[in-house]
């Protein structure tokens, strides 16, 4: 067994204010076509939040797009992290690490920098920022974190995933363009990790980490520039791809750590979209119980990229009822094309 011997101290989610359902998002979308709206109405979502003050807009140009992405990314990111170090019953000044992963905005200085300057981190803290991993980069974020408090115990590392993809939005008639309208949205989630001590319930220990890259479909998922705008590329044959890509790095993750998939009580898959999901589900045989996190997310909050799969590990700690003992795997898909996974123990 590959023991990573770091504990999760505590998680933290936050999403912008603006909150509408996806009736009111497809109506504001500055979409009209039927097939569309079907589109929006069959993706599983209820509601979203979006970074918007005003309401939405569908017409701003690049530099509106980013300045939001940056104002948004730092207030949301903000309350996220506020949550997550005052559950652990710390202080900004506590943290000696700070990852900070985001893909839907670009600038220098970063936002971890920014967020360093705003809310008051010792002058001597550590930066990480993992750039351009999309929906799966929380957990490469986690690793990275993992490898600090193992390599400094009593060192406490703090991992955020921030995105605002309504701040790329693009508009066109492109199947996968509407795919990425109908199912993103905003959001930020924190958690802290420290090497050392045991997990403390309901939170769980990083046992092992895989991943299974697959640079034949290099281009299927991410973002181009287009017309000066970052545009989501969300290929068809994702949701195809998606259970041979997470079976890539989840069986070497269990046959290392000498489990077999019978033993995983929770399921914190990435709600990518819904027939990515049940693609994933129908191929792993996973039941509808086994999912209900990763659809309770999808549903309420919608794809927020790298942050949408610690909102679901946030669900199963305050939802789950987790019993010490119990095993659970993360898994995400992002750009690359690459799985990511995690095993995680309470």
């Amino acid at each position: 067994m590959a023991t990573i011997n770091v504990s999760i101290l505590s998680t933290g989610v936050a999403t912008p204010l603006f909150q509408v359902s996806q009736q009111e998002a497809f109506a504001q979308s500055g979409y009209r076509d039927e097939a569309i709206r079907r589109v929006f109405m069959r993706a599983g979502i209820e509601q979203r939040h979006f970074y918007f003050q005003n309401g939405i807009r569908v017409d701003e140009d690049s530099n509106e797009l980013n300045r939001r992405y940056v104002r948004g990314a730092i207030e949301i990111g903000c309350r996220a992290i506020r949550k997550c170090v005052d559950s652990a019953g710390l202080t900004e000044r506590d943290i000696d690490l700070f990852v900070l992963c985001t893909s839907t905005g670009y600038t220098c200085p970063d936002i971890g920098s920014r967020l360093i300057a705003h809310m008051g981190f010792r002058s001597g803290i550590q930066r990480a920022p993992m750039v351009g991993l999309g929906c799966g980069g929380a957990l490469p974020s986690l690793q990275r974190a993992c490898d600090f408090a193992e390599s400094r115990v009593g060192q406490i590392a703090l991992v955020l995933t921030v995105e605002i993809c309504s701040a790329c939005y693009y508009r066109d008639d492109t199947l996968e363009t509407v795919i990425g309208n109908a199912i993103c949205a905003d959001g930020a989630a924190a958690a802290l990790l420290i090497a050392g001590a045991p997990p403390d319930p309901p939170f769980p220990q990083i046992v092992d980490f895989e991943s299974f890259l697959d640079p034949e479909h290099l281009g299927s998922v991410g973002f181009e520039h287009r017309d000066g705008k970052l545009r989501i590329v969300l290929g068809s044959e994702v949701r195809h791809l998606a259970p041979r890509l997470m079976e890539g790095a989840l069986y070497p993750l269990l046959a290392r750590n000498n489990l077999s998939q019978s033993d995983i009580r929770f399921w914190v898959v990435h709600p990518g979209g819904r027939r990515v999901i049940d693609s994933v589900q129908k191929h792993l045989g996973l039941s509808d119980s086994e999912l209900q996190f990763s659809n309770t997310v999808l549903r309420n909050y919608g794809n927020m990229s790298s942050a949408t799969v610690m909102f679901v590990l946030d669900e199963v700690v305050r939802n789950g009822k987790p019993n010490p003992g119990d095993w659970g795997v993360m898994t995400a898909l992002g750009p690359g094309m690459a799985a990511e996974a995690a095993l995680i123990r309470w």
